[in-house]
C-alpha cells in the first residue's frame, strides 16, 4: 500500500490555513502544520504540529522533512507597521521555505499571495494577472508580499514546481481581523461608507480561497501550464461594497450602513491621523488609513479566467450560501445581535 501524501501548510492553525488543513485531510493527506504556536484544534484533527519562526531557516527545514507539497500561507498581514516587521516574515520567511523546499526535495510548492501586489489606489476593474506590481507602495503587506511572489515564481523549475495564488478579500465564519473590526466599529456607529459605496468589489469565501490551493496543487507538476505562473482568486462575482458590507452586517444581526462620507474628508482624515502617528512615533494603528479609505472607494475586481482553466478552480460556495455560513457562525458564537448593554452604561 502507497504511503500517504504529506503535506505541510505555514500557518496551519490561521484563518485561511486551518481550513486548507481540514480539507487536505479529508483528501486523505498526512498533515503537517508550521506555525509560531500549537493549536489544540489542529493536534485534535491529527496534525503534526511544528513550532518555530519563519526566519529560522533550521526550523523551516525540519518542518519540511519528506514533504511531497508545501502550502505557504503563513504571513503578516496588515495596514500599518514597520517595514521590518513584514519585511522578516514575509520575504526572509519564504527565502527560507524555498530553500527548505530544495533540501528536502520537495516537488511542489503552492503560494499565497495576494491581489494587493498590484493595488496602487486607482480602480482596477477585470484586472489580469499581467498587470504590473504596483508601483506606489500604499502598505508593507503589499510590498513585501509582492517581493516574496517573485522568489516563489523565480524558484521554478524542473526539481521544484512553484505556483502563486492572489485571494482577494478573503472573508467567511473564523475571521479574526477585518470582518471583526467592522462588525465591532458598526456596532459602536462608527462605520461608514466612503461616498456612494456603489463602486465594485469582489471578494473569496474562505472555504473557496482553501479550494483553490488545492485545486491548484493538483494540477501543479514540472512543466505544467500552472508552473511559475500566478492566479487571482475570487468570487468572480463583483458587487457594489455597500451591498457587500451590508450582507456582512445582516449576518452579524446588524443593520445596514446607512451613513456615509465623502472620498476628499475620509483620504484628508486618514492622511492627518497616518501623519501626526508617525511624528508622535505612536505604534498603534490609526482609526482611518489610507489604504483602507481607498479600499472603500474603489473598484477593484478581477479576471479569473485563468484558474478556472489552468486549475481548474471554480467558486463553489456563492456569496448569499457564504453569508448564511457567517450567519449561523454568529449563532453559534452567540456574538448575533447588537452589543448588549452592560449594566451601569
Amino acid at each position: 500500500m502507497s504511503r500517504s501524501l504529506q503535506a505541510v501548510v505555514t500557518g496551519g492553525g490561521g484563518f485561511l490555513g486551518s481550513k486548507i488543513v481540514s480539507m487536505l485531510l479529508q483528501e486523505g493527506y498526512f498533515v503537517r502544520s508550521f506555525s509560531r504556536r500549537t493549536y489544540p484544534k489542529l493536534v485534535a484533527q491529527g496534525v503534526a504540529c511544528h513550532v518555530g519562526d519563519l526566519t529560522n531557516a533550521m526550523a523551516v527545514r525540519a518542518a519540511l522533512e519528506d514533504a511531497d507539497v508545501v502550502f505557504h500561507v503563513a504571513a503578516k498581514a496588515g495596514m500599518w507597521g514597520n517595514q521590518r516587521e513584514y519585511y522578516l516574515p514575509n520575504v526572509v520567511g519564504t527565502r527560507n521555505v524555498l530553500e527548505a523546499c530544495r533540501r528536502n526535495g520537495v516537488r511542489k510548492l503552492v503560494y499565497t499571495s495576494t491581489a494587493s501586489v498590484i493595488f496602487d489606489g486607482r480602480d482596477a476593474r477585470n484586472a489580469h494577472e499581467d498587470a504590473a506590481f504596483a508601483r506606489k507602495r500604499l502598505t508593507y503587506y503589499a510590498s513585501t508580499k509582492a517581493e516574496a511572489e517573485r522568489l516563489v515564481l523565480e524558484a521554478n523549475g524542473p526539481g521544484l514546481a512553484t505556483v502563486a495564488l492572489r485571494p482577494h478579500a478573503i472573508w467567511g465564519p473564523g475571521d479574526n481581523q477585518v470582518l471583526p473590526r467592522l462588525v465591532a466599529l458598526h456596532r459602536v456607529n462608527k462605520l461608514r461608507l466612503v461616498g456612494r459605496g456603489d463602486n465594485l468589489v469582489d471578494t473569496t469565501f474562505v472555504e473557496n480561497a482553501a479550494q483553490a490551493h488545492l485545486d491548484a496543487a493538483k494540477r501543479l507538476e514540472p512543466g505544467s501550464p500552472a508552473a511559475g505562473r500566478v492566479y487571482f482568486i475570487s468570487q468572480g462575482d463583483p458587487r457594489p461594497v455597500r451591498d457587500l458590507l451590508n450582507g456582512f452586517m445582516r449576518s452579524a444581526g446588524l443593520p445596514p450602513v446607512e451613513k456615509s462620507i465623502t472620498f476628499p474628508v475620509a483620504y484628508c482624515t486618514a492622511w492627518l491621523f497616518e501623519k501626526s502617528y508617525r511624528l508622535l512615533g505612536v505604534a498603534a494603528e490609526p482609526p482611518i488609513t489610507l489604504y483602507f479609505v481607498l479600499l472603500m472607494a474603489r473598484d477593484h475586481y478581477f479576471d479569473i479566467s485563468a484558474a478556472r482553466r489552468d486549475l481548474g478552480y471554480h467558486p463553489a460556495i456563492g456569496i448569499e450560501e457564504g453569508l448564511e455560513k457567517l450567519r449561523q457562525h454568529y449563532r453559534e458564537s452567540g456574538t448575533l445581535g447588537p452589543a448588549r448593554a452592560t449594566a451601569g452604561t
